[in-house]
């Protein structure tokens, strides 16, 4: 069989199906046990495992979910710092390296990537989530899945979808609109779907507008197989089937884990609910799964544990973003300095999220260890400073405090404990534990060198407490390698490159999703609509503590030259972007498009293209990004299609959201007509339709050519929220008869 490179794929012809009794196609719709898919003649059976960051293979015997300790594997950067590296050609590596991993223990499909929108900073699932952006996260999304597919393992494209809480997920409806859902919370999961062609679709848990996502034919059938072209197989979360006749004919194909519920299928199909193609697709679809991971199953495949060490490494070094540096206090000099080392996390990192991702690492970095081995016993103190149950300590502090006024620098290890955020519940607030702020406080009175390396998985609160430090390194959750990468930025081995995925607030109360959040009585309203994340932030123009896109480095860049050229509804756009400093270093060139004539509501502007730029002192390169239809259309609900209005657009080029270099101008011929008019049409609408205002303006030319006294100025503002027939209605000198006139001039062709 052929693997295609693009997508992991298997020529597939064979088909093991035919000839199934109905018992034993029934039974390929749910697995074996917790892990497993079943074995039928000639079908075998294939492990699905945990990722999506490493390989969380559950030992023989181990507990049913796994969840107290699995085969070690690499543990990667989680997606939240992952995808701050903003770098694909990086993340399809990383991919590759999990393809290895899973293949040496014959896993057939890891569980991920995750994707969901981070519609919330309080989302406890929000470190397995790539960004609040839809483009980003799609992009992320593929390039993972095309790394992991190469090695001929299958991937998991999850949760499928508006799973963006974890407060009453396995029953909560997330009530959203149509235009929301589409741009905002399907758009990552389309792209990854058309370009990357997962193997399999993993649904949410939750309801989406009243419908488990389990059981929702428009979301399993018409979105995704008719719309998107998906052609894989899609497995229920684990638990969330409610209802396995309508799962399946909704088009949910294999239910994990299973309920033995089999009978269920047989029965519906015996009694003439349920038609036997649907249950014989679904069959179908399963062979064709294990026929297309088949190479995930050969023997005697294995990695280069070390390599794949030093590629989290170079993940981790690449995904952490340094938010403040005043002074330049960073990078720090081996050996050219005394520095104190503060907090436990420095020597007892936290990596990674809790929950169904938890890998047990090949082994462990710390960054007190790296620390020391670049600046030398001699030079460098360590004191814990806090404990991670957050009671105050007196004596803590004050050796921590004695430490700092004893060095040149003091480095402080602060964040979020693991029991504070985890899949199961989300969080309350955006604060650091206030014994940490109070610690802060103190070193930073005892030495004004001080340097806060973050460890969280989700957004914190940085303005409380950023006038106590002179830098801070925002560290995510780093994976098995974030220790000796944390250690490379602050002494400058390697140059601080990532950059936000969401935008960080000053306060919660600042975020649109504040009121809404999490809902009640099992419905949640998304009642900010598109203006999700900078989306919102950008158009309410409302400050923030550091935007999407934001990531400051050892170098400086400049935009030195943009050039746009547009086509009737795409464009492509150059940049030229130089190192303007003098260390080596990259940055991440993004392009915003702005919709200058918008008539329907559309945020200030969108990320549409980005490119990650390496680059040597005074070096400078030029990179070209392209902006396809889709950079340009909204969802319409009318038309049920992505729209393109026509007229100007802005092409907004920068480092991120709030800092934009360069600003085009670009005029587009559109795909939507000019719409036809009716009574109903205000006299606006008519007045600023081509066809509606040259025949209302000829009757009102006519009218006054007859002696009616022209509309004021006054009359015309009052008027133009107007139907054009209610003019009738208030005898306002036109009447039915003339209205409907008006309607059939304005419809002719050439009028």
């Amino acid at each position: 069989m052929e693997l295609t490179a693009a997508t992991g794929r298997n020529d597939v012809t064979e088909n093991y199906v035919d000839g199934l009794s109905l018992e034993e196609k029934a039974s390929l719709t749910s697995g074996s046990d917790f892990w497993h898919s079943q074995s039928v003649a000639g079908i075998e059976s294939i492990l699905l495992t945990d990722g999506p960051h490493g390989v969380r293979k559950q030992p023989e015997g181990g507990d049913a979910l796994g969840l107290g300790h699995s085969i070690p594997a690499t543990c990667f950067p989680p997606a939240v710092g992952l995808g701050s590296s903003w770098n694909l050609d990086l993340i399809r590596q990383v991919g590759e390296a999990l393809g290895d991993e899973a293949k040496a223990e014959q896993v057939s499909v890891l569980l991920g990537p995750g994707i969901n929108i981070k519609r919330s900073p309080l989302c406890g699932r929000n470190f397995e989530y790539v960004s609040e952006d839809p483009f980003l996260s799609g992009r992320v999304a593929a390039a993972l899945i095309t790394g992991i597919q190469s090695r001929g393992v299958g991937t998991s494209l999850k949760h499928f979808a508006a799973n963006n809480q974890e407060h009453d997920r396995m029953r909560v409806s997330a009530d959203v609109d149509e235009r929301t859902l589409r741009e905002i919370y399907l758009a990552g999961f389309e792209y990854a779907v058309k370009t990357a062609a997962p193997t399999t679709v993993m649904c949410s848990y939750n309801k989406i507008n009243g419908v488990y996502s389990s059981q929702n034919h428009w979301l399993l059938t018409e979105v995704l197989r008719e719309q998107w072209g998906f052609d894989g197989l899609v497995v229920s979360d684990w638990g969330a089937v409610n209802d396995r006749v309508a799962a399946l004919a909704a088009g949910l194909d294999l239910e994990m884990p299973p309920t033995g519920t089999d009978t269920q299928i047989v029965d519906a199909v015996r009694g003439g609910d349920l038609d036997e193609s649907v249950l014989t697709t679904a069959a179908e679809r399963l062979s064709t799964l294990v026929k297309r991971t088949a190479a995930a199953r050969t023997e005697g495949h294995t990695y280069d544990v070390e390599r794949h060490h030093e590629l989290a490494r170079t993940a981790a070094a690449e995904s952490a973003v340094l938010l403040a540096n005043d002074g330049e206090l960073l990078p720090l000099t081996p050996g050219g300095q005394t520095v104190a080392v503060i907090g436990e996390f420095a020597c007892s990192p936290r990596y990674q999220g809790a929950g169904s991702s938890q890998v047990v690492p090949t082994k462990l970095d710390n960054a007190l260890d790296a620390i020391l081995d670049l600046e030398g016993a001699d030079r460098v103190t360590f004191a814990p400073g806090f404990t991670f149950d957050g009671t105050p300590d007196d004596h803590m502090v004050t050796e921590a405090v004695d430490a700092a006024r004893r060095a040149d620098v003091a480095v402080l290890f602060l964040g979020l404990p693991s029991a504070t955020e985890s899949e199961g519940f989300d969080r309350t607030d955006i604060e650091l534990p206030a014994d940490q702020i109070a610690l802060l406080e103190a070193v930073h009175g005892a030495n004004p060198n001080t340097v806060v390396v973050l460890a969280n998985g989700g957004v914190v609160s940085i303005e409380p407490w950023k006038d106590h430090a002179a830098a801070i390194l925002e560290g995510w959750l780093l994976g098995q390698a974030g220790g000796s990468a944390i250690a490379d930025l602050l002494f400058g081995i390697t140059n601080p490159s990532g950059r936000l995925t969401e935008t960080i607030p000053l306060r919660l109360q600042d975020n649109p999703s504040y009121l809404h959040f999490p809902g009640s009585q099992q419905h949640v309203r998304y009642g900010e609509g598109l203006y999700v994340g900078y989306r919102y932030y950008d158009s309410a123009l409302r400050e923030v503590a550091y935007p999407f896109g934001f990531g400051l480095s050892y170098t400086t860049f400049d935009i030195t030259d943009t050039s746009v050229d547009a086509g009737k509804n795409s464009a492509e756009v150059t940049v030229t972007v130089r190192n303007s400093g003098d260390r080596s270093g990259s940055t991440v060139v993004q392009v915003y498009v702005h919709d200058a004539s918008a008539s329907i509501d559309r945020p200030a502007q969108e990320l549409k293209g980005f490119a990650k730029v390496h680059l040597d002192p005074d070096e400078s390169a030029t990179v070209t990004i392209t902006l396809d239809t889709r950079a340009f259309a909204y969802w319409s609900v009318a038309a049920q299609d992505w729209a393109i209005e026509p007229g100007d657009y802005e092409i907004r080029v920068g480092f991120s959201s709030r800092d934009i270099a360069t600003t085009d101008t670009i005029t587009l011929a559109g795909n939507v007509g000019v719409g036809t008019l009716d009574a109903m049409s205000t006299i606006g609408e008519w007045l600023a339709h081509p066809v509606g205002s040259a025949v209302l303006g000829a009757a009102m030319a006519a009218a006054a050519g007859d002696g009616a006294q022209a509309v004021s100025p006054e009359m015309m503002a009052l008027a133009g929220s107007m139907p054009l027939g209610k003019l009738a209605t208030f005898g306002l000198g036109i009447t039915e008869e003339q209205v409907a006139q008006l309607v059939a001039a304005a419809a002719q062709p050439g009028s």
